[in-house]
């Protein structure tokens, strides 16, 4: 259990001196009865009113979020880079310690996962979980049918080698080869797959098409783990996870 005042503050985007202020002004009800001490002791199941407007009391928030293009996800940006970041689409939220679970590039799009539950975090993100992400991916180049065997079996770069990945060519003619790449008005070739990796190196897909000659114009992550993006949110636009998909997670 908490003081409503803590609780305010941490859940209700209000400051400690605010939630005060509010609980004076009788702004405050718990449980249908207007509060007047700061002090009083709530939990989980206690209904909590703010003018009238109910808040979500439990202590960890779990987000889906389609992340837009030119946000980034990282706690460190880049020096001079004065893109927003992902939290600020969450201030309304007035919860304090929300954080992204992994990062997406500031150009790449789709799921991810907003939270203030440390553990969970960790568990998602820790290098020995291998954890399944998938995404889609257009890039500028013939993906020719040797890309799979080569995603299969991993590249090797400066720093590390790349584990086995799953690559999927999308559009197919009936005999399996590739068939509907795109081409703009200068004849470039575009070409379209899913594919699937469990680790999280830094610009990790984009480096694993450029050594099959191909160069990835829009990525957009579908999955996670067994969480998949919901395709009713626009980019930009987020909502709680529900208990099935918290589940997911877990496993």
């Amino acid at each position: 259990m908490d003081r409503i005042d803590k609780l305010l503050s941490n859940n209700g985007g209000l400051s400690r001196a605010d939630a005060k202020l509010y609980i004076k002004n009788g702004r405050i009800k718990v449980n249908g009865a207007v509060v007047k001490d700061p002090g009083l002791k709530v939990s989980d199941s206690d209904e909590i009113l703010v003018d009238g407007k109910a808040i979500n009391t439990a202590k960890y928030r779990y987000f889906m979020l389609n992340k837009p293009e030119g946000y980034i996800s990282s706690t460190e940006p880049e020096p001079g880079d004065n893109s927003p970041n992902v939290i600020s689409l969450f201030k309304s939220e007035g919860i304090k310690g929300l954080f992204p679970v992994g990062r997406l590039d500031k150009d790449t799009t789709g799921l991810l996962i907003i939270t203030n539950d440390g553990e969970l975090g960790h568990r998602l993100t820790a290098p020995g979980k291998h954890v399944d992400k998938t995404y889609l991916v257009k890039v500028r180049g013939e993906l020719k049918e040797d890309a799979v065997s080569a995603f299969e079996k991993g590249f090797e770069f400066k720093e590390f080698t790349s584990a086995p990945a799953k690559l999927e060519i999308l559009d197919r003619n009936d005999d399996g080869t590739p068939a509907g790449y795109s081409t703009n008005c200068e004849g470039e070739v575009y070409s379209a797959a899913k594919v699937t990796i469990s680790e999280g190196k830094f610009h990790q897909v984009k480096r694993m098409f450029l050594k099959v000659g191909c160069e990835v114009v829009q990525l957009k992550r579908l999955s996670m783990g067994k969480l998949c993006l919901d395709e009713n949110l626009a980019e930009g636009e987020y909502r709680e996870l529900n208990v099935q998909e918290l589940e997911a997670l877990s496993r």
